[in-house]
């Protein structure tokens, strides 16, 4: 098993990879969004947009505007949980910087056979895989890089983004989301 180790350690690969950073989130609510300040604007209804100060923002922009892909699947219960439905607001200026982001229901994954953990899948060749806990705490991420684990990220990618439905349609068909 590999090495657990802090999500701070591996956030050059957000600007070192080549082509394509890729994510799948499993989770029904996340403590970092809790711990943010724009849960307190989720929680007032306020809308979130592309802001160039954010440094997430910034280098999503920065790393489209050269040609490489930034995409993500979000699980989503039905109903959302409130912590899905902040990521569906939240994640408006993640698109609107450069990111694609769609959206999967949580029983279509389960029928898919995907994983129910988070991680993120750099290039086809490198997956860092999340550990985290029941209250939604990041405890660390796995550098995995043998190549039974990224073929099944790679399957699991595959078979999200085809199933997965963009970000626009989907709020269209869940409206208490915002």
């Amino acid at each position: 098993m590999a090495d657990l180790i802090p999500f701070d350690e591996v956030t050059h690969l957000f600007e070192d990879f080549e082509h394509t950073a890729w994510r799948l989130e499993t989770q029904r609510g996340y403590a970092s969004d809790r711990l943010s300040p724009s849960w307190e604007r989720f929680q007032r209804g306020e809308a979130f947009g592309f802001n160039p100060d954010s440094p997430w923002h910034a280098n999503v922009r920065a790393q489209t505007q050269r040609g490489k892909r930034f995409e993500r699947v979000r699980l989503v219960d039905d109903p959302p949980t409130e912590g899905q439905r902040f990521l569906m607001t939240s994640g408006l200026g993640n698109v609107a910087a450069g990111e694609d982001i769609r959206n999967l229901y949580r029983a279509e994954a389960q029928r898919l056979g995907l994983p129910d953990y988070d991680f993120w899948v750099f290039d086809s060749r490198t997956v860092v895989k999340f550990v985290i806990d029941e209250q939604g705490v990041t405890l660390g991420v796995q550098i995995l890089e043998d190549p039974g684990t990224v073929v099944l990220a790679c399957q699991a990618r595959d078979a999200a983004w085809h199933h997965a439905i963009a970000t626009a349609e989907f709020q269209a068909q869940v409206p208490s989301a915002m």
